[in-house]
């Protein structure tokens, strides 16, 4: 049975557990955290945000649950009359401090409206996981790819090419014409109606995906975080962390729409990183670790193949 409610508190939980989680894996730092309320409007949310840790350079793990009219430019956008709004949901970036060690961002949200003048309610469920490493080998997306899969199988076999593809397309810099990371899954507009799935059936999948966060980056971090780095691998960090933050702000929807409905600023920018660089008209050499990197940033690479 849908409900809002019990969503709502099922993120709050997930938020919980990844936080506690995350603050074991790094060792040294714990979480800031912020509760904070729109002027304006409906709701509010809960921001955390971890620093200078022993993995994560600056990291935020977000909660928030908004509700009120939904602006004029946003019922335009989805082709929607007057109406009122619910969105609740966790997202998630970290930026790590061994320049080895990936940036990895989640989101998952529920959304919902109804109609001011007759019209009906919709509701639909969004998000996604996907990585971001500084270095890029033919290895790089293999262990995300493979557990998104199996989230997204238990569900439907149709779910991990489709939303991988949606990935793909949705995480593309297209002014620098590269993919921002490896990717991984992105979905939205998710519901009974449009998948021919119960209700129930998609929020496990939408908590499948939320549940795969800690693992997928535990991995990661385990796998990296030790290995040493130079003032060289630092400065490719700051560049590749200039391309992801030429993202959120240039193409994100979640950016641009956490600003229209006049959300928490601190909060929607938590995702960027603490130092980056932009160089002009910089260009490795394509012999080096950094050239390589950029020859795999492209859409539809087969993470898995011979996995």
């Amino acid at each position: 049975m849908r409900s809002k409610e019990t969503i709502t508190e099922r993120f709050k939980v997930l938020q919980d557990s990844i936080c506690s989680s995350l603050e074991q894996l790094d060792g040294r730092s714990t979480f800031h955290e912020d509760l904070w309320a729109r002027d304006n409007d409906g709701g509010g949310g809960r921001s955390r945000v971890i620093t200078n840790g022993n993995l994560i350079e600056k990291g935020g793990v977000n909660f928030s649950a908004v509700h009120g009219d939904l602006p004029e430019k946003i019922q335009n956008a989805l082709g929607f009359g007057p109406s009122t709004f619910y969105a609740t949901g966790v997202s998630i970036v970290l930026h790590p401090k061994n320049p080895w060690v990936p940036i990895i961002h989640m989101n998952v949200r529920y959304f919902e409206t109804e109609g001011k003048e007759g019209d009906e309610s919709t509701y639909w469920f969004g998000g996604g996981i996907d990585l971001t490493p500084h270095y890029v080998t033919a290895d790089s997306g293999k262990f995300i790819h493979t557990k998104l899969k199996e989230v997204c199988d238990q569900t439907d076999a149709k779910y991990y090419p489709k939303f991988k593809k949606w990935a793909d397309d949705y995480f593309f810099i297209k002014h620098r014409d590269e993919t921002r990371g490896v990717g991984g899954i992105f979905y939205d507009h998710l519901n009974e109606s449009k998948e021919q799935k119960s209700f129930d059936e998609l929020w496990a999948f939408h908590q499948g995906v939320g549940e795969a966060f800690v693992p997928i980056y535990k991995h990661y971090a385990d796998l990296h975080r030790n290995k040493p780095y130079t003032e060289e691998n630092l400065h490719w960090q700051r560049v590749r962390r200039g391309r992801y933050v030429e993202f959120n702000l240039v193409w994100d929807r979640g950016t641009k729409f956490g600003l229209d409905t006049n959300g928490r600023t601190e909060s929607i920018l938590m995702s960027m990183p603490p130092q980056a660089d932009w160089l002009y008209d910089y260009k490795p050499d394509e012999s080096t670790p950094e050239g390589e990197s950029l020859k795999w940033l492209k859409k539809d690479i087969d993470w898995l193949a011979d996995a």
